[in-house]
């Protein structure tokens, strides 16, 4: 007779085992018709699974988190299901969930075509509404391979022969169709009302390029009509946002094959944003008490191998390089170079906290398959900062690191944050009192400044805890950028000490952290986060004077070298065009200010200003101008 406890607190008790399904019945059915899948003491099982023992329960739904999940994965069979009925050689490999959505990869013999993918989603459709039920099986793993072989579904029983042996496998069934799953699955295709493919790419079979390439179709999937409706209109928003399409049309960056994939090449308009952001960056830091640091490009292997970098981080590394037979590596990191500046010579107590920042670029090793504009490249800048500090100084230094995070982030224009804190995994270095008094510390900065987190448990790294903080753009989307990761690996590895109050060695604590991320990256949010038109502390042009015949050419020109010489970016247009054709090109460079001069403006020493989104302010002095564009860029509007 098990007791079932539910999440209000309030227990039922039934004569026999009972299945989720019959609990969630038993209690209306109302809830019997929403339940997706349920939660045994926490294990997210199906509905058909039976309880025969007293048990926490909670039923789940399309409006937990879980639930959506839930509905994704089966979407993601629905998918394959539809690809075998309509195309019976393709081979079904893996397809899981993915953030919005989810993907399943095939090998097909020719590339699945739009008109492919439109069959697909119209069959999907008609094996949703099919309401076809979903059953689990279980299976021993040598018959599973047998069955998968003789199914002719070669690539899923090459997943089976690497599970160990002698483990039973979770089948699932709908209509024909049987797929390799752990589950937990809606229990029918019915509940899958609100999905939409969106695309098809290549990928290798599990992510070598060394091994056969497979088509990957992405879809998203949601709870409803509705929630599917917003999200493709943020999906159309996202695509009149693309950062690579606008870098092109305003001539900011390029990214040249020539040379190299995933390599950044800064034009000239895009290289004025950058030195915005990097004087900003440092005048910041400088006055926020931080040392600037600059370190080589490249270091000997043995340098990676004490980091531990070799060990762990050898697939995003680049080959080495000989050089008088001694090997030379770029670097994929900057905090080892900081170590060995911390290491250069015995620190006293007395002169902890160190606070180093660099703009240090590092080289990553990324497949070409993952490169994806500014978002995801092989040379980038990190915005790296190491503090070294003594126990004690933790909940301060982390309180001001949070500080200067927050601040500068809302400089840049974002408001919205969700903030994390990972704490111990099963694996890691260090004892039980550091790892107390740093995540202690790490919870004592984030109450201090009165954020709200989530906790991830068993999240941090092997050598610390951390706070990751993603920022939300202007239509939702949310970017990690922000990492602020204690260290207690580094110091051991490399032997780091200070000379304590009472004459001891200790070890000091490291704190890695970066505000922006990476330089390319977050140039690459703000451009998707302003579509471009970037405020006029940003904007790489910050006003373009126009005349309206060759009469006012040399007022403009000097109205323009007037500008520049209180310290504004500022162009002047003087082809032989109608000034309406001007303006509308200059709109289209998102240029902020637009300034026209004509006789009068130029008898009056004036400008005529108009906005990029078409506001005429009307006639100004250039002192006027000048005033108003020197308050917009010191309150970074």
């Amino acid at each position: 007779m098990p007791v079932i406890t539910l999440p209000d607190g309030s227990r039922r008790e039934y004569p026999q085992p009972v299945t989720l399904l019959e609990i969630a019945q038993s209690i209306g059915p109302g809830l019997a018709k929403a339940a997706l899948a349920g939660k045994v003491d926490g294990r997210l099982l199906d509905l058909s699974t039976p309880v025969e023992n007293d048990a926490q329960v909670a039923l789940v739904t399309d409006r937990d988190p879980e639930g959506l999940e839930i509905i994704r994965h089966s979407t993601a069979h629905l998918l394959a299901q539809a690809v075998k009925e309509l195309f019976p050689g393709a081979q079904v490999t893996i397809g899981p969930v993915i953030e919005d959505g989810f993907y399943y990869d095939f090998a097909f013999g020719r590339s699945f075509t739009p008109e492919d993918l439109e069959a697909i989603e119209k069959r999907m459709q008609e094996l949703a509404e099919a309401d076809l039920s979903v059953t689990r099986t279980v299976m021993p793993r040598d018959e599973a391979v047998d069955f998968f072989r003789g199914i002719g579904e070669e690539y899923k029983a090459r997943i089976i022969a690497d599970i160990p042996a002698g483990e039973a496998l979770s089948l699932y069934r709908q209509g024909d169709f049987v797929d390799l799953c752990r589950g937990p699955h809606v229990p029918s295709t019915g509940r899958l009302k609100a999905f939409k493919l969106t695309k098809v790419a290549g990928a290798y079979w599990r992510g070598d390029a060394r091994n056969e390439m497979l088509q990957r179709i992405y879809g998203t999937a949601w709870s409803d009509r509705k929630a599917l409706k917003a999200y493709l209109r943020r999906l159309e928003e996202a695509e009149k946002r693309d950062h690579r399409r606008i870098g092109r049309e305003l001539d900011l960056f390029s990214l040249q094959e020539d040379a190299g994939g995933g390599l950044v090449f800064w034009h000239p308009k895009g290289a004025r944003i950058r030195k915005v952001i990097e004087d900003y960056w440092r005048d910041r830091h400088v006055r926020s008490g931080y040392e600037l640091l600059f370190t080589p490009h490249i270091a000997l292997e043995d340098l990676w191998h004490t980091s531990g970098h070799t060990d762990f981080y050898r697939e995003s590394m680049y080959k080495p390089m000989e050089e008088d037979e001694q090997l030379y590596q770029l670097k994929p990191m900057n905090c080892p170079f900081h170590v060995l500046i911390y290491k250069d010579r015995l620190r006293s107590y007395r002169e902890l906290p160190f606070r180093w920042a660099e703009l240090g670029t590092v080289y990553r090793h990324e497949m070409s398959g993952a490169l994806h504009g500014l978002m995801r490249v092989r040379g980038f800048t990190q915005d790296d900062a190491h503090v070294f500090c003594r126990e004690e100084q933790i909940e301060d230094e982390i309180l001001a690191i949070l500080d200067l995070t927050l601040s500068m982030l809302n400089d840049f224009g974002f408001t919205q944050f969700e903030v994390n804190l990972s704490t111990r995994p099963d694996k890691s270095v260090g004892s039980d009192a550091i790892w107390d008094k740093a995540t202690a510390g790490l919870k004592g900065a984030l109450a201090r400044k009165g954020l709200d987190y989530a906790v991830d448990e068993g999240g941090g790294a092997f050598y610390g805890p951390k706070i990751d903080i993603k920022i939300e753009d202007t239509i939702g989307r949310q970017w990690q950028c922000s990492t602020v990761q204690l260290d207690f690996n580094l110091p051991e590895r490399f032997d780091l000490e200070y000379v304590a109050e009472d004459g001891q060695r200790r070890r000091p604590i490291m704190i890695h952290r970066a505000l922006l991320g990476s330089i390319e990256r977050f140039f690459g949010i703000l451009i998707e986060h302003y579509e471009g038109k970037f405020p006029a502390w940003l904007a790489p042009v910050q006003a373009v004077v126009l005349d309206i015949t060759d009469r006012q050419a040399d007022y403009a020109r000097e109205v323009e070298e007037f500008l520049k010489k209180q310290g504004f970016r500022v162009a002047s247009d003087l082809r032989n065009e109608k000034i309406g054709f001007k303006i509308r090109e200059h709109t289209l460079q998102r240029v902020p200010y637009l300034l026209v001069v004509g006789d009068r403006e130029m008898e009056q020493r004036a400008v005529a200003v108009r906005t990029r989104s078409g506001e005429d302010l009307g006639s100004l002095s250039l002192e006027a101008f000048s005033e108003r564009l020197a308050d917009e860029v010191t309150r970074r509007v």
